[in-house]
């Protein structure tokens, strides 16, 4: 059957490997398709990634490398669901991400496996673990809930599928296992069935499974059925069947019986069985496909088979519903996604036809909707009416495909059934079935309305568009009008019916709405007309139009100044400003005229609301210089100011300072320019000085910067207005920082009064000139001093205030400013007044009045420098006297005391207020040893030792050090550079130290000496306190100083240090001397403490003398003291000796340094002595193990085979392998042999040429290393036989294959390599390394059987890696094979051109070429077919056809001048229309002169440049090339030149053929006058029937008988009044059928009438009730109470044309 009417389209959606997923990912467990909407690919390599396809955009897949398991897309959204096994264990961890967002969106980690998981809805995952199944909701924090246990059937099975029915009632899970014995090819399915109501499970054999929903007749609430297909095995019998079955049967209503039909399997596809099912709700229909590729399509109702075919060469493995064709998508093994639909135009046809199955392509076309059932379904309905079935024949029309019988004809015939007494009327019967099923189309909800209407029951027509069960048209609205309004209006919107809802708009006065609706449908009504109705009656409404109109898209329909003027025509000033002023907030410039309009009118109207337009500044456009004028005489003056533009009005306006807001006019000097502004300003304080002058001073204030606070200044000073300037300069004071505005400011001040002032600017601020302020302030004389005294006070200059105040006898200011102001200045007020020789009475007084206020340092400062420190005393002392603790108060009381010589030692030892450095440095020049004596009190070392060493008191200075003990003063007086450091030490060591009595102090004197590096002056130092008999000579600490100090500075003393001191610390002092190399002292000192170890390590270690260290070793006898002689030998390499020692020592643990140093001195017979010892002591594997290798080295080869038999504890292995490496096979083979360590015996029995054993050895170790290292060996020991046997275990592992191979090859042993490749074809392990191996190695050294390889094991081959190998080698015709077998077309195709000599066949480069994905290589192919085998290029060409660019074709032979060698392949696409294609041939046609083959390419294929074709055609020689360029011009429209052509040529018929089809009048008279000039008669008279219809007959008549030619116009005329009087009885006859059926529908009427009451008696309860008394109806239509259709301007109904709306001329009942 063609695809095309197959009721079952595929087509290729996609090719995965395109989107460069590798072969091996399109497997069951890499890719996922739960919807139609997305495809998931898990790749594992080059790396871990996932792939989401989109199947909207299938070349843009987005991948994001991921590591998981399992990826499953969600069904409808961007949601991706990972799994991933926890490492190390059987637990799987669940994770959801949110692609778009980039977030998680929850995870899971589950405590067992998860081995299948399924999207079973949008919000729902199935998880399927080996016992259990759960689900897991992508909503909230849930986990995931157990649903049910895996029952029985199903283990050990492989889950492939899972769903859920719409409600989530019925589970099902599917899974797969290995067939029965007796057919294991077969797999077997299994289903568990799951009820979620009932908890029950059941277990059924099935292979696939779907659920379906039914809506069974009778039942308003659907059938959940499921669907499955099985085959079965019994006794050999293979069974396959279809069952659909019911779940949950409702009780009490009717249910769906259970269906099955058989699934009928090709002899080819007996193993095959169904994987997947998909039931398409939109079709009803069952898709059933199997694994190998088969589709079997059944109606889901009946089960009745529809279809089945192979859909896929390749294995299917996956498939998902596709819900928005009603089709299903499958993926195949190479990656194919399959997309099937349901062919609309032809399934119903090929179901009725090719099955001859009426009732399923009737039920299918009504289910779907689908054509091809038209004829069926119209003769169903007229058998049913014909019976009288008219419910039947009502469900029938309702359900109809496409509508077909829900026409004006249907209700016309329902309508024309005699009504039965007693029985619903067949056409109620008819509309209340179409309101059950749906929505009715526009002429049936017409009828049906006039009904309802003529009932009066229009709520039914209000329930009825409720629900949408009506198609709103005009004629309804205008039909329900005349009940309703409102819902006329809603019918008329529904039904875009414009100007009918403007009119009820209009009508309801809801003119908002008319422009919110014109807008919406794009409707213009009259605007201007609305607006004019509103005025009349609603001015506010009126303005709320207009605004509306203005905010209309695209601008206000009516002009802004049109609409302005009707509101002032009727005085709506108001209206008129309240619409300006909305319209023209936009504020552009296009609306000055109108801006100014609003303005002026407001302006002399109301002068208030034009100030508050103005005050908005919403207008900038207007006419300034009118307005300004107006509002001048309107009073507006500040306006009429910020409007005038030139300075003269400004100043004339700007003095009626009266009539002006002041804030306002200050904001309007903002306004204007600097000069102009001064100006103003200048008028102003003219005009009135006093009155204005605040305004002034505002401005200037205001505006200072713009201004220019100088010239506000010379303003004022011109003006001398010291008040404005005080004023002016005081709200500028605050933000500057000009010293001449402060000073100007202080001095308007003074000049106007304001002393507060004055005093607080010159408290306050920082910024005035002090001196200038000072001088001005005493020239001015101010009676209040307390300004000067700020200045003064605040900038230092108290000395000149005090003697300004003392000259002016201001002496109670002195007193105030020293009380109250500021008593820290005094001193400077008291030295002032001793300069000015005041009494000294006064002075004392005013220093007693302050007290304790007054500084006291100044203060005596000041008196010291005048030499008058003694008017202080009775103030110092008075202070004292009060407990003053100041230390100024005693240094200076302390000063006088030592003056005055009145016992200073007392003062300086107990007063202890008084400072040390002030008074000590007061003392130096008087009594140094007075200011030592403050010094010392003070601690002041500085001061101290600098007095001491200038007045050479260095005993008093030793004295001062010791008891000071600081380290710092230490280190600073023996310092180097200090030239009395000798003095010092001397006075230390003689005097201060001897007379100390305290262990600190000396203690600190000699960590001061070590600290100055002074070994000599310590030694001296301790040696006077250690030796000669003193209170320290006991001293443990002294003693090692002693010592340690002697070690450092005079060694020759330490040796009589040692022999005549015993309290020292001798293990601490002999390390000491070890480290300053006195050996011979330390080991004195050893020795004298019993410390041998240490002693002899001094031997050893120091003094290097092992003969002293073994004397004093056989002295002590020590095991200790004879380890370190051992140790010590064991250095200098005196191996025996060294274990001669520590068998004496009996030491054991250096067991690891004498292995080593005996092996290097290979000194095993001595060590075999040792570890034999050093084994009764610690067991040890290293022990243990170097005494098998002794024994090894000295060849006693049975105490090993006696050792490793007796309890030990060597690492045997390890042992084992150093033998090896040393090369003692003998031994290691013992070794090997006793621990069974066959890979390495193998080896030793290499080494030892035993190749036999070697390999049986091998046999037992079986490890691909060993077998590898025992081959090798073999093929170098050229024991081929052996290197085979071992040869045949390597290469069964992939991984050691192509080693072995390369070690062959090496070795130049091909002959044998390909023997043992050979012999492994045949091997049960044998893999495809093996077989590609061998195909490489015939490549390279056998060519005669590669192909033959190539052939027989293709499918077990490495096809890259030989493809290599071949390229190499050269093998082109082997290498072209390859190619086609791995899908490489592109390549193959590209080897063949490229070495054709060996590769080409013309028959398979054509099967390959049309493979190949890259274009390029079709144009290649046809260069190459041009210069190798132009014969069979059209071959090549037809092949290709439908891939290629006709137009580049075409091209590259054109330019090969080639162009007639493929004609035959130009003719067999010329079909396409291509333009260089049909150029080309009607070149080649011209050139052959083949008029018949260009005429008729011309005629069929019109894509050429015809006017070039017919240029060059109307020159040509030939008669029928010129007719055919004639030809061309009249399919072109060129009639004129067609004509001419014709005409030149005679050829007079195509002259008028070609008028006639111009359709062009003046052609046609044209030609006729032609003909009468060239007397050709016969042709006028044709001509005239040619062109009939376009001549007209009085110009035909006239030049007839101007030209003597009537005979031959006669018959044309004759035809001309016989057409005519044929039209006129035409009309004659219709006019009187109208009349006659304008009879017929009157009496139509009048039966109408007499039948209403018992009709409306038998309206069923879905339709409206009889009218109510006293209601009538709308006048009646027809046969149904409407006036004939003639009347209305239509050809009344009759035999004659159709009438109005289609309908069927209507009878009575």
């Amino acid at each position: 059957m063609a695809a095309a009417n197959a009721p079952i389209a595929m087509r290729e959606a996609l090719t995965l490997t395109s989107l460069g997923i590798a072969p091996q990912f399109v497997t069951f467990t890499h890719v996922t398709m739960e919807s139609e909407k997305y495809i998931c690919v898990r790749e594992t390599s080059p790396q871990n990634s996932v792939v989401i396809i989109d199947m909207a955009m299938p070349m843009q897949p987005l991948r994001r490398p991921i590591t998981a398991d399992s990826a499953l897309m969600n069904p409808n959204t961007r949601i991706l669901a990972l799994k991933a096994q926890i490492p190390g264990t059987t637990q799987d961890h669940l994770q959801i991400f949110n692609i778009e967002a980039k977030t998680k969106i929850k995870s899971h980690q589950m405590p067992e496996q998860v081995v299948f998981w399924k999207w079973i809805t949008p919000k729902l995952l199935g998880l399927v673990t080996q016992t259990s199944v759960y689900h897991w909701s992508i909503e909230g924090d849930s986990e995931p809930t157990k649903m049910f246990d895996r029952t029985a059937n199903l283990a050990n099975n492989q889950i492939i599928n899972y769903r859920c029915d719409p409600a989530e009632k019925w589970l099902v899970l599917i899974g797969i296992a290995p067939g029965a014995p007796e057919r294991p090819q077969l797999v077997k399915g299994n289903m568990q069935l799951f009820s979620v109501d009932q908890q029950r499970s059941q277990a059924l054999e099935a292979h696939a499974a779907s659920f379906a929903s039914f809506k069974v007749v009778g039942n308003e609430n659907p059938s959940t059925l499921i669907c499955f297909a099985s085959k079965t095995t019994n006794a050999g019998q293979i069974t396959s069947k279809l069952h659909v079955i019911e779940l949950g049967a409702q009780p009490g209503k009717p249910g769906f019986s259970k269906k099955q039909a058989d699934l009928f399997f090709p002899p080819d596809f007996q193993d095959d069985f169904p994987v997947a099912m998909q039931v398409s709700q939109k079709y009803g229909l069952i898709y059933v496909i199997t694994k190998l590729g088969l589709l079997f399509v059944y109606d889901l109702e009946t089960a009745a088979a529809v279809y089945r075919n192979r859909i896929s060469p390749d294995p299917i493995f996956l498939t998902a519903e596709s819900s928005s064709t009603g089709g299903f998508y499958a993926i195949n093994r190479r990656g194919q996604v399959l997309h099937a639909t349901v062919n609309d135009a032809t399934v119903v046809p090929f179901v009725s036809g090719q099955l001859n199955n009426l009732e399923l392509a009737v039920n299918l076309a009504k289910r779907a909707n689908l054509p091809g059932a038209e004829n069926l379904v119209v003769q169903r309905f007229q058998e049913l009416f014909a019976q009288t079935k008219y419910k039947e024949a009502a469900e029938l029309a309702a359900e109809s495909p496409q509508g077909l019988l829900r026409t004006p004809e249907t209700v016309a015939k329902f309508q024309s059934v005699p009504v039965q007494a007693g029985q619903t009327p067949p056409l109620l019967q008819y509309f209340g079935t179409l309101l059950t099923r749906g929505k009715l189309n526009a002429f049936e909800s017409l009828e049906l309305s006039r009904l309802v209407v003529n009932q009066n029951k229009k709520n039914l027509l209000e329930n009825w568009l409720a629900e949408d069960k009506l198609e709103c048209s005009e004629e309804l609205g205008d039909l329900v009008k005349t009940v309703d309004n409102d819902l006329a209006l809603k019918i008329y919107i529904k039904a875009r019916a414009t100007p009918k809802v403007v009119a009820a708009f209009a009508e309801r006065r809801e003119f908002d709405k008319i422009l919110i609706y014109s807008k919406q449908v794009g409707y213009t009504p009259d605007y201007l007309f609305l607006l004019q109705t509103i005025l009349r009656t609603d001015p506010q409404g009126a303005v709320n139009f207009a605004l509306m109109m203005s905010q209309m898209e695209g601008g206000c329909p009516v002009d802004y100044n049109t609409i302005t003027d009707l509101f002032l025509q009727r005085n709506m000033i108001r209206e008129a400003t309240a619409f300006l002023l909305d319209v023209l907030k936009p504020n552009l410039p296009e609306h000055a005229f109108l801006q100014t309009k609003v303005l002026e009118i407001n302006l002399v109207t109301y002068p208030n609301v034009a100030d508050a337009i103005l005050a908005n500044g919403m207008f900038s456009h207007y006419d300034r210089p009118r307005i300004a004028q107006l509002c001048e005489k309107a009073g507006l003056y500040l306006r009429a100011l910020q409007h005038y533009s030139e300075l003269p009005d400004i100043k004339r306006v700007i003095v009626n300072t009266h009539a002006i807001e002041p804030q306002a006019l200050v904001e309007f000097f903002g306004t204007l320019s600097r000069e102009w502004a001064l100006e103003c300003m200048k008028d102003l304080l003219l005009v009135n000085l006093r009155g204005n002058l605040q305004i002034v001073v505002q401005a200037a204030k205001e505006y200072s910067e713009q201004l220019g606070v100088d010239a506000c200044i010379k303003l004022f000073e011109q003006f001398k207005s010291y008040e404005g300037l005080y004023f002016f300069l005081g709200s500028y004071l605050s933000s500057s920082e000009d010293p001449e505005i402060h000073f100007k400011y202080i001095e308007a001040a003074a000049r106007t009064g304001q002393i507060k002032e004055v005093e607080r600017v010159t408290r306050e601020s920082n910024f005035y000139d002090a001196e200038k302020t000072k001088n001005f302030l005493m020239e001015a004389k101010l009676p209040d001093a307390r300004p000067l005294i700020n200045v003064c006070d605040r900038f230092g200059f108290v000395p000149d205030l005090t003697h300004y105040l003392y000259t002016n006898n201001m002496l109670r200011y002195i007193e105030g400013y020293v009380q109250k102001v500021n008593p820290g200045n005094a001193p400077l007020v008291v030295g002032q007044l001793l300069d000015d020789e005041c009494p000294e009475d006064f002075i004392k007084g005013l220093i007693l009045s302050v007290r304790s206020l007054l500084p006291v340092e100044p203060l005596v400062d000041e008196c010291e420098k005048r030499n008058r420190l003694r008017l202080l005393t009775q103030f110092l002392e008075h202070l004292v006297s009060e407990g003053s603790q100041d230390v100024h108060v005693h240094n200076a009381l302390g000063k006088i005391i030592i003056d005055s010589n009145n016992n200073p030692e007392h003062f300086l030892t107990t007063n202890p207020f008084y400072d040390s450095r002030v008074v000590g440095k007061y003392c130096e020049k008087r009594d140094p040893t007075l200011a030592v004596v403050a010094y010392r009190r003070g601690q002041c070392d500085d001061e101290l030792i600098n007095v001491t060493n200038k007045n050479s008191l260095f005993k008093l200075q030793a004295r001062y050090v010791v008891e000071r003990m600081d380290g710092d003063l230490w280190d600073k007086v023996l310092q180097p550079e200090n030239e009395y450091r000798r003095q010092l030490i001397d006075q230390v060591v003689s005097t201060a130290l001897p007379e100390s009595k305290s262990p600190e102090q000396v203690s600190a004197a000699v960590k001061a000496f070590m600290t100055a590096d002074l070994p000599h002056e310590l030694i001296e130092l301790l040696e006077k306190i250690v030796l000669q008999n003193s209170a320290f000579s006991g001293n443990f600490n002294l003693q090692n100083l002693l010592i340690l100090t002697a070690i450092k500075a005079d060694p020759s003393r330490v040796m009589d240090y040692v022999n005549r001191l015993d309290n020292f610390d001798g293990p601490a002092v002999g390390e000491v001397a070890v480290e300053a190399q006195l050996y011979e002292e330390a080991f004195a000192i050893f020795k004298k403490f019993n410390l041998n170890v240490q002693a002899v390590n001094v031997l050893l270690d120091n003094i290097r003398s092992i003969e002293r260290a073994e004397e004093f070793a056989f002295r002590v006898e020590e095991d200790a003291v004879w380890s370190q002689v051992a140790k010590a030998q064991l250095r200098e390499g005196l191996v025996s000796e060294a274990i001669e020692s520590f068998i004496r020592a009996d030491d054991a643990a250096h067991f690891l340094d004498v292995i080593r140093a005996a092996e290097e001195a290979n000194v095993y017979n001595d060590l075999v002595k040792y570890l034999l010892m050093v084994r009764q002591k610690a067991r040890e594997p290293k022990v243990d193990g170097e005494l098998i290798f002794a024994y090894a080295k000295i060849d006693r080869l049975s105490d090993i085979e006696e050792f490793i038999l007796m309890p030990n504890v060597a690492n045997l292995q390890n042992v084992g392998d150093r033998l090896y490496d040393e090369e003692l096979y003998e031994a290691a083979k013992i070794i090997y042999a006793f621990i069974s360590n066959w890979a390495k015996l193998a080896v030793t029995l290499v080494k030892l040429k035993q190749f036999q054993g070697a390999v049986d050895a091998a046999r037992k170790a079986n490890s691909a290393k060993t077998w590898k290292e025992v081959c090798f060996a073999c093929v170098d020991a050229e024991e081929f036989r052996l290197a085979q046997i071992c040869g045949l275990n390597i290469i069964v592992q992939v991984d050691d294959l192509e080693e072995v191979s390369e070690y062959y090859q090496n070795r130049g042993c091909f002959n044998e390599l390909i023997a043992l490749m050979e012999s492994g074809l045949g091997l049960e392990r044998a893999h495809m390394g093996i077989f590609t191996e061998l195909g490489v190695l015939y490549a390279r050294y056998r060519s005669e059987k590669l192909m033959e390889h190539i052939k027989l094991f293709s499918t077990r081959l490495n096809i890259p890696k030989l493809i290599r190998a071949c390229d190499e080698q050269q093998h082109w015709k082997e290498l072209t094979y390859l190619y086609i077998q791995y899908d490489e077309f592109d390549n193959a195709a590209t080897t063949i051109m490229n070495h054709s000599p060996d590769a080409w066949d013309h028959m398979q480069f054509k099967d390959v070429c049309v493979k190949v994905a890259n274009v390029e290589l079709y144009y290649k192919a046809v260069h190459f077919y041009l210069q190798e085998h132009p014969d069979l290029i059209n071959d090549m060409l037809n092949v290709l056809a439908l891939r290629l660019d006709h137009t580049r074709v075409v091209d590259i032979m054109r330019k090969a001048g080639q162009l007639h060698l493929v004609k035959p392949y130009m003719v067999a696409v010329q079909s396409n229309n291509v333009s260089a294609v049909n150029e080309a041939l009607n070149e080649l046609y011209v050139e052959e002169e083949d008029y018949e083959r260009l005429r008729e390419s011309v005629d069929m294929h019109d894509n050429f440049d015809q006017i070039g074709l017919a240029q060059k055609l109307e020159k040509h020689e030939l008669l029928e090339m010129r007719r055919i360029a004639a030809y061309i011009y009249k399919k072109a429209g060129r009639w004129k030149q067609s004509i001419a052509l014709s005409k030149k040529d005679n050829m007079y018929k195509d002259c008028m053929e070609t008028c006639s089809q111009s359709g062009d009048r003046e052609l046609s008279e044209d030609l006729l006058v032609y003909f009468i000039e060239q007397g050709k008669k016969e042709c006028f008279a044709s001509c005239l029937f040619i062109c009939y219809d376009l001549i007209r007959p009085d110009v035909a008549l006239e030049l007839a008988w101007m030209n003597n030619m009537v005979d031959f116009a006669f018959p044309y005329l004759l035809q001309f009044i016989r057409e005519y009087t044929s039209k006129v009885d035409d009309l004659v006859k219709d006019k009187i059928e109208s009349q006659n059926e304008e009879r017929a529908k009157e009496k139509e009427e009048k039966d109408l009438v007499a039948q209403q009451n018992m009709y409306a008696q038998l309206l069923p309860l879905a339709l409206p009730a009889p009218p109510m008394p006293g209601m009538g109806g709308p006048p009646p239509m027809g046969g149904m109470g409407m006036p004939p259709m003639g009347g209305m301007g239509m050809p009344a109904m009759g035999p004659g044309p159709m009438p109005a709306f289609g309908m069927p001329p209507m009878g009575s009942y």
